[in-house]
């Protein structure tokens, strides 16, 4: 598929759902388990293929979107249901502190996606998967307010798809605050804020779907909080925000049926795994 210039990484590698047979079966694709109505249609598509989640592939289903223009959030797009006014006070306050991050290798290889402020220090959390797709090239940061960095890798964890990145002190990047372990709640609004298609400052919001969530990652299985706030090409690495503007993951994978569309399934990495895995990164590379 032809992707524009400029408007971001479309796929990263492929995540399997761990409920999923080898043969495609969900946990619910079983003789008689299913109405009659649709019954063959939603069998066939799932007996070829199994259900995969793909790095911010494509967008899921949302409450709203909102695009922050230089630092300023506004809607651009919404749905029937009214907003939340706190939604709107967590977005102002988190975009400042989120950044694009752009990767590139002189052997053309490139990726850009997203990352945020987790301290004073200007260390920026992002996905591992990000800098691996750009060849391990330069990292470039870009803030809200369209300032551009060279950003430092300080260190990575591709088990875990963490990485942490540092800027010159005159970034200025304010640190997201952290949700405190366990505080998350399934049904709880949020935001997932990021640079999908490039696009700096985008917010989308949805609701936390459900917690401890297992998904298969590559070779190993991870604990993840699901959402349905949309998670586009670009969001991977930035933050999921409750509405008083925390940070409770790190927005990573999306879930797809046979790699085409959403069916509006997100996944993001715990805040207190994200804490402590660049606590230990930042204790050992500075």
């Amino acid at each position: 598929m032809a992707v524009q210039t400029g408007l971001g990484e479309p796929r990263g590698p492929w995540f399997v759902s761990p409920e999923l047979g080898p043969d495609g079966r969900g946990p619910h694709d079983v003789p008689g388990s299913w109405p009659d109505a649709g019954r063959q249609g939603w069998r066939s598509r799932l007996l070829g293929v199994a259900a995969v989640v793909a790095l911010s592939t494509v967008s899921g289903a949302a409450a709203g979107t909102w695009a922050a223009d230089r630092g300023a959030p506004g809607p651009t797009a919404a749905s029937a249901a009214p907003v939340p006014a706190e939604l709107v006070t967590a977005a102002g306050k988190t975009v400042p502190g989120v950044v694009s991050v752009l990767v590139g290798s002189r052997s053309g290889a490139s990726a850009s996606g997203s990352g945020f402020a987790i301290d004073n220090e200007q260390h920026i959390v992002t996905n591992d998967h990000i800098l691996a797709r750009g060849g391990g090239g330069a990292v470039t940061v870009e803030t809200s307010d369209g300032r551009r960095f060279p950003a430092e890798v300080v260190g990575r964890e591709p088990g875990s798809d963490l990485a942490v990145l540092k800027v010159p002190a005159s970034a200025g990047l304010p640190p997201l605050p952290l949700a405190k372990a366990n505080s998350t709640r399934v049904g709880e609004p949020v935001l997932a804020v990021g640079s999908p298609l490039g696009l700096s400052g985008t917010v989308t919001a949805g609701i936390v779907s459900a917690l401890g969530r297992q998904v298969r990652i590559g070779n190993g299985r991870h604990t993840a909080v699901q959402t349905d706030a949309s998670i586009n090409p670009g969001n991977s690495g930035g933050p999921l925000v409750n509405a008083r503007g925390e940070v409770v993951g790190v927005n990573t994978a999306i879930a797809t049926i046979d790699g085409n569309g959403s069916i509006g399934i997100g996944f993001a990495i715990p805040i207190d795994q994200v804490q402590q895995t660049a606590d230990t990164i930042i204790g050992r590379g500075g």
